[in-house]
Protein backbone atom coordinates (compact mmCIF):
# COMPACT_ATOMS: atom_id res chain seq x y z
CA UNK A 1 0.00 0.00 0.00
CA UNK A 2 1.06 3.58 -0.44
CA UNK A 3 0.67 6.38 2.08
CA UNK A 4 1.89 9.75 2.25
CA UNK A 5 2.44 12.59 5.23
CA UNK A 6 4.90 15.52 5.62
CA UNK A 7 6.56 17.74 8.05
CA UNK A 8 8.25 15.63 10.73
CA UNK A 9 10.38 18.31 11.31
CA UNK A 10 12.86 15.67 13.36
CA UNK A 11 15.51 17.95 15.34
CA UNK A 12 17.63 14.58 16.99
CA UNK A 13 20.46 16.05 16.26
CA UNK A 14 19.60 19.54 17.05
CA UNK A 15 18.22 21.58 20.02
CA UNK A 16 15.03 22.73 17.38
CA UNK A 17 12.35 20.67 19.64
CA UNK A 18 8.65 21.19 18.14
CA UNK A 19 6.84 19.90 21.23
CA UNK A 20 6.87 23.58 22.20
CA UNK A 21 4.43 24.52 19.57
CA UNK A 22 0.86 23.89 20.63
CA UNK A 23 -0.99 20.69 19.02
CA UNK A 24 2.54 19.22 18.89
CA UNK A 25 3.39 17.82 22.50
CA UNK A 26 4.34 13.88 22.37
CA UNK A 27 4.51 13.90 18.76
CA UNK A 28 7.14 11.33 17.66
CA UNK A 29 5.41 9.20 20.32
CA UNK A 30 2.13 9.51 18.56
CA UNK A 31 3.64 9.72 15.41
CA UNK A 32 4.90 6.26 15.29
CA UNK A 33 2.11 4.61 17.30
CA UNK A 34 -0.27 5.33 14.32
CA UNK A 35 2.58 4.84 11.58
CA UNK A 36 3.69 1.27 13.18
CA UNK A 37 0.36 0.52 14.31
CA UNK A 38 -1.06 -0.02 9.71
CA UNK A 39 2.27 0.21 8.09
CA UNK A 40 4.08 -3.01 7.47
CA UNK A 41 7.32 -3.35 5.78
CA UNK A 42 6.08 -4.03 2.20
CA UNK A 43 4.23 -0.66 2.07
CA UNK A 44 5.70 2.93 0.88
CA UNK A 45 5.72 6.31 2.54
CA UNK A 46 6.13 9.43 0.20
CA UNK A 47 7.43 12.17 3.16
CA UNK A 48 6.41 15.34 1.79
CA UNK A 49 9.73 17.83 2.91
CA UNK A 50 10.79 19.57 5.70
CA UNK A 51 12.18 16.50 6.96
CA UNK A 52 15.02 17.36 9.24
CA UNK A 53 15.89 20.46 11.17
CA UNK A 54 19.66 19.65 10.24
CA UNK A 55 21.74 22.46 8.25
CA UNK A 56 24.43 19.99 6.75
CA UNK A 57 24.22 16.59 5.37
CA UNK A 58 26.21 14.72 7.92
CA UNK A 59 24.51 16.46 10.94
CA UNK A 60 21.30 14.72 9.05
CA UNK A 61 22.22 11.32 10.28
CA UNK A 62 20.05 11.07 13.49
CA UNK A 63 17.09 11.79 11.69
CA UNK A 64 17.43 9.81 8.90
CA UNK A 65 18.31 7.26 10.65
CA UNK A 66 15.11 7.40 12.96
CA UNK A 67 13.32 7.54 9.98
CA UNK A 68 14.89 4.37 8.68
CA UNK A 69 14.90 2.66 11.55
CA UNK A 70 11.49 3.17 13.93
CA UNK A 71 8.99 4.09 11.01
CA UNK A 72 8.09 0.54 8.74
CA UNK A 73 8.19 0.36 5.38
CA UNK A 74 9.90 2.31 2.63
CA UNK A 75 10.70 5.86 2.66
CA UNK A 76 10.68 8.19 -0.21
CA UNK A 77 11.48 11.57 0.56
CA UNK A 78 10.59 15.09 -1.34
CA UNK A 79 12.51 18.04 -0.15
CA UNK A 80 11.17 20.63 1.67
CA UNK A 81 11.56 24.04 2.42
CA UNK A 82 13.57 23.96 5.90
CA UNK A 83 15.16 21.19 4.49
CA UNK A 84 18.57 22.64 4.06
CA UNK A 85 20.84 19.68 4.98
CA UNK A 86 19.55 18.41 1.33
CA UNK A 87 22.77 18.13 -1.28
CA UNK A 88 22.98 16.89 -4.71
CA UNK A 89 21.36 13.80 -5.51
CA UNK A 90 24.36 11.72 -6.12
CA UNK A 91 25.57 13.08 -2.70
CA UNK A 92 22.30 12.22 -0.85
CA UNK A 93 21.82 8.95 -2.28
CA UNK A 94 25.63 8.10 -1.25
CA UNK A 95 25.05 9.33 2.41
CA UNK A 96 22.09 6.95 2.65
CA UNK A 97 23.88 3.76 0.91
CA UNK A 98 27.00 4.77 3.16
CA UNK A 99 24.98 4.43 6.48
CA UNK A 100 23.08 1.57 5.66
CA UNK A 101 19.17 3.58 5.29
CA UNK A 102 18.63 1.20 2.24
CA UNK A 103 14.29 1.94 3.24
CA UNK A 104 15.11 5.49 2.46
CA UNK A 105 15.13 7.15 -0.83
CA UNK A 106 14.41 10.83 -2.80
CA UNK A 107 12.46 11.84 -4.99
CA UNK A 108 14.51 14.46 -7.06
CA UNK A 109 14.15 14.83 -10.90
CA UNK A 110 13.18 11.51 -10.85
CA UNK A 111 10.25 9.19 -10.23
CA UNK A 112 8.75 6.03 -8.53
CA UNK A 113 6.25 3.10 -9.09
CA UNK A 114 4.35 1.80 -6.72
CA UNK A 115 1.73 -0.70 -7.18
CA UNK A 116 -0.13 1.11 -10.65
CA UNK A 117 1.33 5.11 -8.51
CA UNK A 118 3.91 6.87 -10.77
CA UNK A 119 4.92 8.67 -7.53
CA UNK A 120 6.58 12.78 -8.90
CA UNK A 121 6.95 15.35 -7.46
CA UNK A 122 9.31 18.50 -6.15
CA UNK A 123 9.83 20.90 -3.32
CA UNK A 124 7.69 23.59 -5.23
CA UNK A 125 7.11 27.56 -4.59
CA UNK A 126 4.53 29.57 -3.13
CA UNK A 127 4.63 33.89 -2.24
CA UNK A 128 4.29 33.70 1.45
CA UNK A 129 3.88 36.88 3.72
CA UNK A 130 3.68 39.23 1.02
CA UNK A 131 6.96 38.09 -0.68
CA UNK A 132 7.71 38.81 -4.27
CA UNK A 133 7.65 36.56 -6.82
CA UNK A 134 10.76 34.68 -7.85
CA UNK A 135 10.64 33.63 -11.33
CA UNK A 136 14.34 31.87 -11.37
CA UNK A 137 12.56 29.73 -8.52
CA UNK A 138 9.37 28.96 -9.99
CA UNK A 139 11.23 27.60 -13.14
CA UNK A 140 13.39 25.88 -11.50
CA UNK A 141 10.52 23.80 -9.34
CA UNK A 142 8.29 23.97 -12.67
CA UNK A 143 10.90 22.31 -14.72
CA UNK A 144 12.00 19.39 -11.66
CA UNK A 145 8.05 18.60 -11.54
CA UNK A 146 8.51 18.18 -15.57
CA UNK A 147 11.43 15.94 -15.25
CA UNK A 148 9.87 14.02 -12.69
CA UNK A 149 6.26 13.58 -14.64
CA UNK A 150 8.05 12.65 -17.73
CA UNK A 151 9.85 9.83 -15.46
CA UNK A 152 7.14 8.38 -14.19
CA UNK A 153 5.45 8.38 -18.21
CA UNK A 154 8.03 6.25 -18.68
CA UNK A 155 6.97 3.77 -15.49
CA UNK A 156 3.17 3.69 -17.03
CA UNK A 157 1.55 4.57 -13.76
CA UNK A 158 -0.95 6.60 -12.46
CA UNK A 159 1.18 10.26 -12.18
CA UNK A 160 0.26 11.43 -9.44
CA UNK A 161 2.42 14.48 -7.73
CA UNK A 162 3.64 14.90 -4.30
CA UNK A 163 4.61 18.93 -3.68
CA UNK A 164 5.94 20.18 -0.33
CA UNK A 165 4.46 23.76 -0.65
CA UNK A 166 0.78 23.94 -1.37
CA UNK A 167 -0.10 24.70 -5.29
CA UNK A 168 -2.70 26.93 -4.14
CA UNK A 169 -3.36 28.63 -1.19
CA UNK A 170 -6.18 31.14 -1.25
CA UNK A 171 -5.74 33.44 -3.54
CA UNK A 172 -2.50 32.11 -5.11
CA UNK A 173 -1.98 29.46 -7.55
CA UNK A 174 1.46 28.63 -8.86
CA UNK A 175 0.34 28.34 -12.45
CA UNK A 176 3.97 27.55 -12.94
CA UNK A 177 2.77 24.52 -11.22
CA UNK A 178 -0.76 23.76 -11.96
CA UNK A 179 0.16 24.34 -15.49
CA UNK A 180 2.51 21.17 -15.17
CA UNK A 181 0.11 19.57 -13.98
CA UNK A 182 -2.71 20.02 -16.19
CA UNK A 183 -0.30 19.22 -19.40
CA UNK A 184 0.43 15.72 -17.92
CA UNK A 185 -3.36 14.86 -16.67
CA UNK A 186 -2.07 15.09 -13.05
CA UNK A 187 -5.39 13.98 -11.11
CA UNK A 188 -4.18 13.64 -7.74
CA UNK A 189 -1.94 16.67 -5.60
CA UNK A 190 -0.81 15.78 -2.33
CA UNK A 191 1.16 18.85 -0.46
CA UNK A 192 2.20 20.16 2.89
CA UNK A 193 4.18 22.67 4.91
CA UNK A 194 1.29 24.35 5.96
CA UNK A 195 0.46 24.19 10.19
CA UNK A 196 -1.59 25.36 13.06
CA UNK A 197 -3.74 28.23 11.78
CA UNK A 198 -2.82 28.63 8.01
CA UNK A 199 -4.60 24.93 8.25
CA UNK A 200 -8.11 26.38 8.25
CA UNK A 201 -6.88 27.83 4.22
CA UNK A 202 -5.64 24.64 2.95
CA UNK A 203 -7.45 23.24 -0.21
CA UNK A 204 -8.56 19.92 0.04
CA UNK A 205 -11.03 19.01 -2.56
CA UNK A 206 -11.28 19.28 -6.28
CA UNK A 207 -9.94 22.29 -8.45
CA UNK A 208 -10.09 22.53 -12.03
CA UNK A 209 -10.65 19.13 -12.75
CA UNK A 210 -7.15 18.09 -9.72
CA UNK A 211 -8.05 16.79 -6.61
CA UNK A 212 -5.89 18.41 -3.69
CA UNK A 213 -4.81 17.28 -0.56
CA UNK A 214 -3.23 18.32 2.85
CA UNK A 215 -0.80 15.95 4.89
CA UNK A 216 1.44 18.04 6.72
CA UNK A 217 1.85 16.27 10.12
CA UNK A 218 -0.05 18.32 12.19
CA UNK A 219 -2.94 18.71 9.13
CA UNK A 220 -3.72 14.28 9.74
CA UNK A 221 -2.58 14.23 13.20
CA UNK A 222 0.39 12.67 12.91
CA UNK A 223 -1.50 9.59 11.25
CA UNK A 224 -0.19 8.65 7.29
CA UNK A 225 -2.58 9.34 4.88
CA UNK A 226 -2.97 6.04 2.69
CA UNK A 227 -3.04 6.88 -1.10
CA UNK A 228 -6.75 5.08 -2.24
CA UNK A 229 -5.28 3.20 -5.54
CA UNK A 230 -9.29 1.52 -5.88
CA UNK A 231 -9.67 4.06 -8.27
CA UNK A 232 -6.73 3.28 -10.75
Amino acid sequence: MLYTIGDLHLSLGCDKPMDIFSGWSNYLERLESNWNSKITDDDTVVLLGDHSWALKLEDSYKDLEYIHTRLRGRKILVKGNHDLWWSTASKINAFVKENGFDSVSFLFNNAFLVEGVSVCGTRGWIRENGEPADAKVLNREAGRLEMSLKEGVKLGGELVAFIHYPPIYGTEENVYITEILHKYNVKRCYYAHLHGASIRGALNGERAGIQYKLVSADGVGFDPVRIDQSAL
